[in-house]
């Protein structure tokens, strides 16, 4: 790639900054339309997420989608994108470019081989609509015209654009290239932020509980996981750090600092009936041995002492079985804090969404200024609805700008 001259100004239809799922979606559109479209990302490759995504397997959408899989100060505000463009749509897509996909649980789909079949098919539909993208590309300044086209100034030169698309996403996995520029622009166009945090992200643990837990990377246990506001039933997963697995994840999202989550380990067994039962039926039998049975060997002595876990059933009260079975039913963790932008998979937070079009993601404040994708404040639960919200969204954006 050849850098242009820096007193030289590209002019396009379309500028848009953000080689991400959104963008690569909002420039097909446009393109199809025959706009003359610029992509350009600070990036050395398109759709660096896209590639890491489902553990290189990209969980691209889910079979059900709807605006209670998203969190946002406006509830209300992706309804419109996701009735438009719709995960069967992009199912189709997929269908056109034979990707072969499977469904796990709870609707999600996943490439059979790898991410880079979706990325490759963006890639393919953006060459196909005349789509030019500029990698290695680092955005300098933002200006509006009095015409209302907006000047780029980077790293390769000044575009000059009739509509400028921010598909910069948010602050998730820095080594991606995370980075605010989106909010940043934003803030300049006199838009509010609402504050950014971590979503979908790993719970580090208490010292004591880190202490207590520290044998048990590596187990996994299906649960359901509650806050005050919500519970999901997914697995959690041990690890050297803290807590993990779908259920985190997902609760991350709606926890509050101080707070203390609440932990169903046995979330499709009755234990206070079943070791009353064991109790009357086989007295002599060990408390670790029943519990054995329904739970991961490792996790019992870490919650329960070892003094209770070794006793013959006869010998324990039925408050002693009462306080077992809460302990397990109601397990109470205090989560430390998070892992952080390291490793969350969404941002949180983001460009106020009562200031944009929901029917076509431009700005209220600056007329031809879009913003799509990630960097808005709308985001999805774990399995494919991230994705989905950037093709929506971008799709909307493509039709107009």
């Amino acid at each position: 790639m050849q850098p242009v001259m820096p007193d030289k100004i590209i002019q396009t239809d379309v500028l848009i900054i953000g080689a991400s799922a959104s963008g690569l979606m909002c420039a097909i559109e446009a393109g199809k339309r025959s706009r003359k479209v610029i992509v350009l990302d600070h990036a050395n490759k398109a759709g660096k997420k896209i590639l890491m995504s489902g553990g290189g397997r990209c969980n691209f959408t889910n079979y059900d989608v709807s605006a209670d899989n998203y969190i946002s100060h406006n509830p209300h505000f992706c309804i419109s994108a996701l009735s438009r463009y719709t995960q069967w749509d992009f199912i189709a897509m997929v269908g056109e470019y034979k990707i072969p996909f499977h469904e796990r649980e709870h609707g999600q789909l996943f490439c059979d081989d790898s991410a880079k079949d979706i990325l490759n098919m963006l890639l393919e539909e953006c060459k196909k609509a005349k789509v030019k993208i500029q990698l290695n590309c680092e955005i300098n300044t933002v200006e509006k015209n009095d015409d209302g086209s907006y000047i780029t100034d980077t790293s390769l030169g000044k575009f000059q654009s009739t509509s400028l698309v921010i598909a910069s996403g948010g602050l998730s996995i820095p080594k991606m290239c995370a980075s605010p520029l989106g909010y940043k622009i934003a803030e300049q166009f006199d838009h509010h932020i609402w504050p950014t945090t971590a979503g979908l992200v790993p719970f580090t643990l208490q010292p004591h509980d880190k202490e207590m837990l520290s044998e048990l990377s590596g187990v996994s246990v299906e649960t359901i996981v509650s806050n005050e506001r919500t519970s999901f039933g997914e697995n959690i997963l041990f690890t050297h750090r803290g807590l993990s697995g779908p259920a985190i994840l997902q609760i991350s999202s709606y926890w509050q600092p101080g707070e203390a989550i609440s932990i169903n380990l046995l979330p499709d067994i009755d234990l206070l009936a079943l070791l009353k039962n064991r109790q009357a039926k086989q007295p002599n039998v060990k408390l670790k041995t029943v519990l054995n049975e329904i739970l991961p060997k490792r996790l019992i002595p870490a919650l329960l002492d070892e003094d209770t876990i070794d006793k013959p059933l006869q010998e324990l009260t039925q408050v002693r079985i009462n306080e077992i079975a809460l302990q397990l039913h109601q397990w109470q963790v205090k989560p430390n804090g998070t892992e952080g932008y390291r490793t969350a998979e969404v941002t949180l937070g983001g460009i106020d969404c009562d200031e944009i079009s929901s029917k076509t993601m431009e700005s209220k404040k600056s007329t031809g200024l879009y913003f799509i994708g990630e960097v808005l404040d709308v985001t999805g639960w774990l399995g494919g609805y991230n994705f989905q919200w950037a093709w929506s969204s971008g799709w909307c954006a493509g039709k107009v700008v």
